[in-house]
C-alpha cells in the first residue's frame, strides 16, 4: 500500500470521522472499509493504528450508492 495514502488513528477516531475529514462526506465510508477489511470490528481507534485511505474513483457517480458499483 502506498504510506502516502496511510492514516494514522488518533484516540477515538471513528469511521465516519476519518471518510469527512479526508473525503468531505461521510458517504464514502464504504471505500474505508473496502480499503480496510482487516479493521472492520473496530467502531472507535485507539491512538497509532494505520488506515488505509484509498483514492476515490475519477468516474465516481454520486448519484449511485456506493454499495451499487
Amino acid at each position: 500500500m502506498d504510506e502516502n495514502r496511510m492514516y494514522t488513528t488518533v484516540q477515538g477516531d471513528m469511521w465516519d470521522h476519518i471518510a469527512w475529514q479526508f473525503y468531505g462526506d461521510v458517504k464514502y465510508i464504504g471505500f474505508l472499509f473496502s480499503g480496510n477489511p482487516t479493521l472492520l470490528d473496530i467502531h472507535v481507534f485507539s491512538a497509532g493504528t494505520k488506515v488505509y485511505i484509498p483514492e476515490l474513483p475519477e468516474d465516481y457517480d454520486e448519484d449511485i450508492p456506493e454499495w451499487r458499483l
